[in-house]
């Protein structure tokens, strides 16, 4: 058996590789229907042609159930702007332009990604009731797409191989809809971290996209209610903030 070597570990799952595997590894008390639809999502990406890696099964593991998919070798573009800080705005545009080409597959088995908000939003328990319908309305009003969202589309989940091509990590949060709503995503998770960076990210987003910026601030409350759900303590400041200096119309 090759080495085991553990790339990520979480209160849920832990993700390792082992050879030119990669397996997913959910505990026992995670829902099996999860584990086969995160499974059934990336068969659907795979089908569509949207480089990612191959998905090689689904299997019983240690009480619990595991994804197997191939190893991608290569960098992920988060680790190329470590080793080269100097072509941070090199990778930044790759990014960008990972994202529209992602943004123009149609993948229709996949859920909705605003009825997925929907549904999340209305479950969300820590903000008022008044805010809840004020984020729902605004919702509504937002045009209805069927492009592809990552719906965590980071550096950390685009692998660069050595010929120059790439391939997409982590399908998990997958849906069809608008694509302003996945570059709110993603302008979202890099605020977490750099907010200076955010700032870039979103400016040339929106000049590739040639979309305007106030469209996708108009997500902003949206996605940062919906990342509520998820509870995670530290990231609670900053979106408590964008879901209290919405202006609702």
């Amino acid at each position: 058996m090759a080495d085991r070597q553990i790339i990520e570990e979480k209160s849920y799952k832990t993700v390792y590789r082992e050879g030119n595997v990669i397996i997913k590894a959910f505990t026992a008390s995670h829902p099996m229907s999860g584990v086969f639809n995160e499974a059934y999502i990336h068969a659907c990406i795979l089908d569509a042609g949207v480089p990612a890696p191959k998905l090689l099964g689904v299997s019983q593991l240690d009480g619990g159930w595991a994804i197997s998919m191939e190893y991608v070798a290569g960098k992920t573009l988060s680790e190329l702007a470590q080793e080269n800080p100097d072509r941070l705005d090199e990778y930044l545009e790759r990014l960008v332009d990972i994202q529209l080409e992602t943004g123009k597959y149609r993948v229709p088995q996949l859920r909705n990604t605003r009825l997925k908000m929907e549904n999340a939003i209305k479950t969300l328990t820590d903000i008022d009731a008044s805010t809840r319908y004020e984020l729902l309305q605004r919702l509504h009003g937002m045009a209805r797409h069927t492009k592809l969202c990552h719906g965590d589309l980071v550096p950390s989940n685009i692998v660069v191989k050595e010929d120059g091509s790439y391939a997409i990590l982590d399908w998990a949060h997958a849906s069809a809809g608008n694509a302003g709503a996945d570059a709110a995503i993603t302008y979202m998770r890099f605020s977490l971290d750099n907010p200076e960076l955010a700032e870039k990210y979103l400016r040339l987003f929106c000049k590739k996209a040639d979309m305007p910026i106030q469209y996708i601030q108009t997500w902003m409350p949206i996605v940062a209610a919906f990342q509520l759900t998820k509870h995670r303590e530290s990231e609670r400041p900053l979106l408590e903030k964008w879901i209290s200096v919405a202006e609702y119309q």
